[in-house]
């Protein structure tokens, strides 16, 4: 009887392991921590240590890997990370160029993720194989509604434009053109240069040859301050502003002086702490940002680190809902979880803005998530918000 007893205490202890096993949800993690995107890709790595291992009252299992800021190895983690690992979701990548580059394998899979690439080619327009991608940062008529109006306030008439040639590059450009043409800002340049490109001297004197009253640069990360650092060196002394994927420590630190008194729109997190009192983000970018630079530092904190905690926030929201329709592990449940991430985030104030999502919008995110700032003695400082 007692050898009955510990047998069946073995089975159901065994069955509660398998159902709390197959309960469990694993989140794959795919950021570009190491190579030329790494200022980005750090600060994701960073606020994921700090992730939950609990979200919408499930156990999470994360897998990390890095792919190096290159697109095909990507491909490969996406790949390895369905195939191996079974993954309900995948978080990242941290920029556009490695996202474009796994779409049509996530897509395939019936995996959904969440991205912190900002061009709005990843969600626009919408079809059956970006149906699958989310991402937390704002679309680009958002970053350019807010850039183009404070030109407009600021009086400038003519501007040159240094844009990286990648695909953040080439949807800029077209934003910016279509933004300006109504406000009567005329575009009397655009100049090239790639990623890793030691110098850009040459393409910063092209754009200052027709003295424009401003001249954008169209980068992320550190990448951002090559044209910055020309710009200074050649004594361009007009105004120059950027596109947003560069608001983080360490393009301040690689500017330095160059890169004083530019201007750029962002994400409100960085600066939450100078939003006015009733700013919906406020108190939770107050919040996420004292979490954060407690563990890593003064200044260290990054917009990439809030796109992360608002992609965590969205998955909280959204597990429960996906819960009912299937267990972790199953298509079922992959398909439920990006079907509740299109249809019930609503209102759901995260730390960099106000999410609701939509069939159309796998944003979600309207000019409350975005302010302009000024880099004034080495430091972020809010230039203007929207007011509602």
């Amino acid at each position: 009887m007692k050898r009955s007893a510990i047998v069946i205490g073995a089975f159901l202890l065994f069955v509660a392991c398998t159902w709390a096993a197959a309960q469990e949800i694993t989140i794959g993690v795919d950021f570009s921590t190491t190579g030329a995107s790494a200022s980005l890709g750090i600060p994701n790595m960073r606020a994921m240590e700090l992730a939950p291992q609990v979200l919408g009252g499930q156990k999470v299992h994360y897998i990390y890997l890095d792919d190096a800021s290159d697109p095909a190895t990507a491909v490969q983690n996406v790949k390895r990370l369905i195939s191996q690992d079974n993954i309900d979701v995948l978080i990242g990548p941290s920029v556009t160029p490695p996202t474009i580059a796994i779409i049509e394998a996530i897509a395939e899979a019936k995996v959904p993720i969440i991205t912190f690439g900002s061009t709005s080619r990843l969600v626009l327009p919408m079809d059956a194989k970006k149906k699958w991608v989310f991402k937390t940062t704002p679309n680009d008529n958002i970053f350019c509604t807010a850039l183009v109006d404070e030109m407009a306030r600021k009086g400038v008439k003519t501007l040159s434009l240094i844009v990286v040639n990648d695909p953040y590059g080439e949807s800029w450009t077209t934003a910016i053109t279509q933004e300006t043409a109504p406000k009567g800002i005329k575009i009397v340049d655009v100049e090239k240069f790639n990623r890793d490109d030691p110098s850009t001297t040459a393409e910063a004197l092209h754009a200052m040859s027709s003295h424009p009253d401003a001249i954008v640069v169209s980068a992320v990360g550190t990448a951002a301050d090559t044209p910055s650092k020309a710009l200074y060196q050649l004594g361009y002394k007009g105004m120059i502003f950027h596109t947003g994927g560069m608001v983080n420590a360490d393009f301040l630190r690689v500017g330095g002086s160059a890169v004083e008194g530019i201007y750029s729109p962002s994400p409100p997190m960085v600066i939450s702490e100078q939003l006015p009192d009733g700013y919906p983000t406020k108190k939770n970018g107050v919040a996420f940002l004292k979490l954060y630079e407690a563990k890593y530092g003064q200044g260290s904190i990054s917009q990439y680190a809030g796109h992360v905690w608002d992609a965590l926030k969205i998955l909280d929201v959204a597990i429960p809902v996906a819960m009912k329709k299937g267990k972790p592990g199953t298509v079922e449940f992959r398909q439920a979880l990006r079907d509740a991430m299109e249809n019930d985030i609503h209102n759901v104030v995260g730390v960099q803005a106000v999410y609701n999502m939509t069939p159309d919008d796998h944003s979600g995110i309207d000019q409350r998530g975005m302010v302009m700032v000024k880099v004034v003695n080495g430091a972020w400082v809010l230039e203007s918000y929207p007011k509602f």
